[in-house]
């Protein structure tokens, strides 16, 4: 009997007792209910600070706001280690960056080389036949999965990414060898070269048109339908860049603006006379992803601007081995290809890359714990925008900053630069483009390995813009 009482007691607390957050506010769908919202609306609790805030944030950017006030004094600019540049590029409304990074660095060291002025190689000469290059990609790529379903991952994967204007330095090093370089005023700048957009969006769109054809096509008449399709892309790119030299004549001076000389040219004879290295194998690639394993060889599958050219190799290296290498380019004057997530914590109107810029926790009122592992993991970092890496300040033999040559423009940042402190790089910086010679001997045995292939679509590979 008193065990039935103490059972019939006991159920009635549970039914006339207060209801705990657990017992009573889970919706076992996983749903927000409405004790839930009762529950999580008391995250704001509209303090007199929380008011403030959110008045401040009614009519002003966050970035505005999150600046550290304790942080506004410029960077020193002194670097002990640059390498000698002239003049600062724009890519303007592109997303030519990687373009503008790989041949800023082939024109410091024409620069150096040839003791001239202010000199650059024509961007849209180049980009032109990227372009075309890349509708060939796409449109043999279509050819070659013809066969799978059209809801295949690769499949899907092309017709959501027919050709765009961002890259990496691969691409840079195979179209530079296949067509050579011309001076700017050989094939200037044009609104669409500068105003990428409208032109990719109507290429794009006849590419997906074609490559609907082709996979509708017998496979004996697609080399012949994809050629008449190559020859109106050629038409649009010629309409809108222009149509690329096939000879020129340039005249050259020295730094001293003096003659010395005058010839007639093709790009390649161009290339050859004043670069004349072998871009495809005199570089190595290396990445700092730490949520790979270092030590290894990597390859992205489709990942190329080239059908028949590189698909992006390289070397995932702890950041310690990485910056010995790129130290040892900049002492020897020679500037990198360099990427990053160039968006993180960057102030614009200081040119400064600093973890310090800006205080978002405080803001908020919470923390933002994450590593760089667990940022790239979790797709909240990755590699954004391709520069030009040419100087380092060392103190006891360690890095504290460095700066890049940025493409956007002369009067962007500092002097058309960004200045990164050492700590910014460890956590944003991803990749790397450095001579053989500066490589260490157990970092090129690496490329020995069979590189682990991953797939076009990681997100870890999206095209630097």
């Amino acid at each position: 009997m008193k065990a039935r009482f103490f059972l019939l007691a006991a159920t009635a607390v549970a039914l006339f007792a207060p209801k705990t957050f657990s017992q009573s506010k889970i919706d076992p769908k996983g749903g927000i209910s409405a004790d839930i919202l009762s529950e999580i609306s008391k995250g704001y609790e509209g303090a007199a600070s929380d008011k403030a805030i959110r008045n401040a944030l009614n009519s002003n950017s966050i970035s505005v706001l999150a600046t550290n006030v304790d942080n506004l004094a410029m960077i020193d600019t002194h670097f002990s280690d640059e390498v000698k540049t002239k003049g600062r590029t724009n890519q303007k409304s592109s997303g030519r960056c990687w373009l503008f990074s790989g041949l800023n660095v082939l024109r410091s060291r024409m620069i150096e080389k040839h003791d001239l002025g202010s000199f650059t190689f024509s961007q849209n000469y180049i980009f032109f036949y990227d372009q075309l290059e890349k509708a060939n990609l796409f449109l043999q790529g279509v050819i070659d999965t013809k066969d799978l379903p059209f809801d295949d991952r690769k499949v899907d994967w092309l017709f959501s990414n027919p050709i765009g204007d961002g890259g990496q330095f691969t691409g840079v090093a195979n179209l530079v060898m296949k067509y050579g370089l011309v001076p700017s005023d050989a094939m200037p700048e044009t609104y669409s070269a500068n105003n990428t957009s409208g032109m990719r969006s109507q290429i794009a769109t006849k590419l997906r048109e074609d490559g609907l054809k082709l996979r509708d096509a017998s496979k004996k008449d697609c080399h012949e339908m994809k050629v008449q399709m190559l020859k109106e892309i050629y038409r649009m790119l010629v309409l809108c860049l222009g149509e690329p030299p096939k000879e020129f004549e340039w005249t050259r001076y020295n730094s001293k603006n003096e003659f010395v000389s005058r010839k007639t040219y093709s790009p390649k004879s161009f290339y050859a006379e004043f670069i004349g290295e072998d871009l495809e194998n005199n570089y190595v690639m290396l990445m700092n992803d730490p949520s790979r394993e270092y030590g290894k060889v990597y390859e992205i599958d489709y990942d190329r601007h080239v059908y028949d050219g590189q698909n992006w190799l390289y070397v995932n290296l702890p950041i310690e081995r990485i910056k010995e290498i790129a130290i040892a380019s900049i002492k020897a004057n020679t500037a990198m290809y360099f990427s990053c997530d160039v968006g993180k914590f960057m102030d614009r109107t200081k040119g400064t890359l600093d973890l310090r810029n800006y205080d978002y926790g405080s803001l908020f009122g919470t923390t933002f714990g994450m590593d760089k592992k667990q940022r790239i993991m979790t797709h909240a970092s990755g590699s954004s925008h391709a520069m030009t890496l040419i100087a380092t300040d060392l103190r006891d033999g360690k890095p504290v900053k460095w700066m890049v040559e940025n493409s956007w423009g002369e009067t962007s940042g500092y002097k058309g630069n960004l200045i990164m402190t050492d700590d910014w790089f460890n956590e944003y910086m991803f990749r790397l483009v450095a001579e053989k010679r500066f490589v260490p001997a157990d970092v090129m045995n690496m490329l020995n390995q069979k590189p682990i292939l991953l797939p076009a679509w990681d997100p870890m590979f999206l095209p630097e813009e």
